[in-house]
């Protein structure tokens, strides 16, 4: 199950912004206060939410905090704070890519994002979980570029404490590509930069036959660029890496049964259902784009032409639904963050918006049951 519902956060004060001279290297982000436990030890845990956000990418990152992220971190610690004593505790924080304008600048990193993210593991004390996006290790489509390799190592010196390190189970050996489990929910992060690299999708690949599907009832996939998009990312054209997470990696999802996509790049909300069969029934999946963390907010630039998937996906009798589309205009898309609430294998999506203006209208609220399946 799938509900969207909507909350508004009042609006937040942040943190004065600081400034900081470049050092030498990234700093890495602090490792989680409560940390997630072995895969194994959290087999029966059915009930917990989790939050999920993209782009905080800020105008004045290299010099100063990012100060619109800062509200959204601020609204999440006072969510984390509220829903500890309840069934559904927080228990990680996923981003949808773009963290800073430039990745491959170690001050982007340092003086504008890094502080933040301590205050969610320390503070809040959750797992913090980043996908990269084409600012953090820049849109090289190639692993080969010098371009994406400088980038790609700020990248992982941040996030060197929070995911799994090279040579284990669920990581991609020096990819920015990883995996992890909690409950019944398995979560797959990959870089959609790079999404015709033959590595990455053999892994992936390998990873979603490799599960207990009796234990992961819900499988997540969490990347940057949306495989369909209304914002000026999407409309009419369809950017190369789109175009490589619609063809090679959905017709994967399908085989595996991956409940929900969650993805950035397009400052704004948006939420499609793709419906389709397979030889077991038919099935749901919800493909997510929150990306209003604090980079400049956009708005709904039209549909993405989809003649040609549903062409070419017709023996699984594929069907998309534009079940929620931004506003128009930017200032009718809040900053915001998602709460996903997990209850075995029925899961809710809740939208908080942060530090909306008053030409913000509300997004349309869905609480009609959405089935997952049709076996």
């Amino acid at each position: 199950m799938f509900l969207l519902v909507l909350s508004i956060a009042p609006m937040i004060r942040g943190h004065a912004s600081q400034t900081a001279q470049a050092p030498a290297a990234v700093q890495a982000i602090a490792r989680p206060r409560n940390p997630l436990p072995p895969e194994d030890a959290s087999a029966n845990v059915t009930k917990f939410s989790y939050f999920v956000y993209g782009d905080t990418r800020g105008r004045r990152d290299g010099t100063e905090v990012q100060y619109e992220h800062s509200l959204v971190v601020d609204a999440m610690l006072g969510t984390i704070k509220r829903l500890q004593a309840t069934e559904y505790p927080v228990k990680f924080v996923i981003q949808t890519g773009d963290a800073v304008v430039n990745g491959g600048d170690a001050r982007h990193w340092n003086a504008s994002f890094v502080s933040l993210i301590n205050r969610l593991t320390t503070d809040g004390g959750v797992p913090y979980f980043l996908a990269p996006g084409n600012h953090d290790v820049s849109a090289a489509q190639t692993l080969e570029s010098p371009q994406r390799q400088q980038a790609l190592r700020n990248y992982l010196q941040a996030m060197s404490l929070l995911i799994p390190p090279d040579n284990m189970a669920r990581r991609l050996s020096e990819y920015p590509t990883y995996a992890f489990g909690y409950g019944n929910t398995f979560v797959l992060a990959l870089d959609s930069n790079i999404g015709e690299d033959q590595t990455q999708y053999d892994w992936a690949k390998a990873q979603l036959e490799g599960l207990d599907r009796k234990r992961y009832v819900n499988v997540v996939a969490v990347f940057h660029h949306p495989p369909f998009a209304s914002g000026p990312h999407g409309g009419a054209r369809t950017e190369p890496q789109s175009q490589a997470m619609r063809t090679r990696y959905m017709p994967l999802f399908r085989t595996h049964h991956v409940k929900v996509v969650l993805t950035g790049h397009d400052h704004l909300f948006d939420h499609w259902v793709e419906r389709y069969t397979d030889a077991t029934g038919r099935y749901r999946m919800d493909l997510v784009t929150t990306a209003g963390g604090g980079a400049p907010l956009y708005g709904y630039q039209g549909e993405p032409d989809i003649a040609e998937y549903l062409r070419s996906n017709q023996a699984s009798r594929v069907a998309l639904e534009h079940l929620v589309k931004p506003g128009l205009a930017p200032g009718e898309n809040p900053y915001h963050f998602v709460i996903v609430r997990v209850d075995g294998d029925r899961m809710d999506l809740e939208v908080v918006g942060v530090d909306f203006g008053a030409n913000w209208k509300p997004y349309r609220s869905n609480r009609a049951e959405l089935t997952d399946n049709e076996r």
